[in-house]
């Protein structure tokens, strides 16, 4: 769970980080709360043998409306930002999984998910490899959390493939 963890919090920190406004202590001490608070909320709804179970318990969502996941705005308000000024900061719609194996996030209610770490179940947390993989492959996995979303939301089919002809004039 601490590679899951600390991937999600050091992507919101570097969200955070593009903005230019915050110093690089704030952001270290933000990131480092943010993944303390994650960890203690995620205790007890990670299941490794079953990684879409709790998967929606998981789920760290940013939206227009101006709902604000709780564990992110506790983090902010570590370093003193508040509700108005992370919205300001952050996306305005963002969708964050982190679920045993994978950490994925989209950005707009109809973006494209992208993967931010994947790993394969194993006996051994060395042989876990990162990946920075965008939507293709990775979602159509079998046992997926987002595999299953895109299939809830009618997005099941894979992209269609196009066959490019480069025509020259000579």
């Amino acid at each position: 769970m601490k590679t899951e963890v600390s991937t999600a919090a050091n992507f919101i920190s570097r969200l955070l980080k593009t903005t230019g406004l915050l110093s690089q202590e704030q952001l270290q001490h933000f990131s480092h709360s943010l993944e303390k608070s994650l960890g203690e909320h995620y205790k007890h709804h990670w299941f490794p043998n079953a990684p879409c179970r709790g998967s929606a318990y998981r789920c760290i969502r940013i939206n227009e409306n101006h709902k604000m996941d709780p564990v992110i705005g506790e983090a902010a308000g570590t370093i003193g930002l508040t509700r108005e000024q992370l919205f300001s900061l952050l996306p305005s719609e963002l969708t964050m999984w982190v679920d045993p194996y994978e950490v994925s996030y989209r950005i707009g209610e109809d973006g494209s998910i992208c993967v931010l770490y994947e790993s394969e179940p194993s006996s051994s947390s060395s042989s876990s490899t990162a990946s920075n993989q965008s939507q293709g492959d990775s979602n159509n996995r079998a046992g997926s959390c987002k595999g299953e979303l895109r299939v809830g939301m009618g997005r099941s089919k894979k992209p269609k493939s196009f066959t490019m002809i480069r025509i020259s004039s000579s």
